[in-house]
């Protein structure tokens, strides 16, 4: 393993500002999404664009109990989608600009309703029934993080973009790696209401934000999946 990924650093080894925009190295512009995202999140969320923020809320988020142990895969999607990109940089380099593509997608729709549709929620606990490890950690994740602009979820969006990456893969595409992903895509979604960071309407409005950008980035996969099913007399 060590020496596959030795030999896989190596293909960028003759990576130079001059070569960059060549066949073998312009994926890697795709990477400069991330800072022009980065400048754009942190004005729409400290720049006070506005003062109004429509309320998310729904029923259902009062019968769902506050639980600070899913700050464990809360925090893990952070390594979900840092591990999807280091891997397909290195071993999928079609799986890396098809996730891209679907990140570009899906973040710039959702940072334009933002912009048109500032959003916040009030779910968060006024105070933490227990002192723990993960209460002291979220209680600081709750002072950095706003709670404004959480409609549709990112962390939602964000865990989907790695499971179709991932699915769509070379090497994750098996049945028993889909479930993995399936798995860790569904805890981080579910995480984000435990922990009373967002709404249950954040995370289903962040399905057709991610249904738009499967379509348009995996839509043709899928018909040709579809075409050799119904080939075979799966689909009827």
């Amino acid at each position: 393993m060590i020496n596959s990924i030795y030999s896989r650093l190596n293909y960028y080894r003759p990576l130079r500002w001059s070569n960059l925009t060549s066949e073998s190295y312009r994926h890697l512009i795709l990477l400069l999404f991330w800072p022009i995202f980065g400048i754009l999140f942190f004005f729409v969320e400290r720049g006070s664009i506005t003062s109004n923020f429509h309320i998310v809320h729904c029923a259902l988020d009062d019968i769902i109990p506050f639980c600070e142990y899913f700050l464990i895969p809360y925090l893990f999607w952070f390594i979900f989608i840092c591990g999807i990109m280091l891997y397909s940089l290195l071993f999928d380099i079609d799986a890396f600009k098809n996730f891209m593509y679907y990140t570009i997608i899906t973040y710039s729709i959702t940072m334009l309703i933002y912009f048109l549709y500032p959003t916040a929620q009030q779910l968060r606990p006024v105070y933490f029934e227990r002192n723990n490890i993960f209460t002291y950690l979220l209680g600081i994740f709750y002072e950095l993080d706003t709670s404004t602009n959480v409609c549709p979820s990112l962390h939602v969006i964000g865990s989907v973009a790695v499971m179709h990456a991932a699915w769509n893969s070379r090497h994750f595409s098996t049945a028993a790696w889909r479930i993995v992903f399936l798995t860790a895509t569904l805890l981080i979604s579910i995480s984000t209401v435990f922990l009373k960071q967002h709404s249950v309407i954040d995370v289903f409005a962040a399905l057709p934000v991610c249904f738009l950008a499967y379509k348009a980035v995996y839509g043709e996969k899928f018909k040709a999946y579809i075409t050799s099913m119904k080939a075979y007399g799966r689909v009827q």
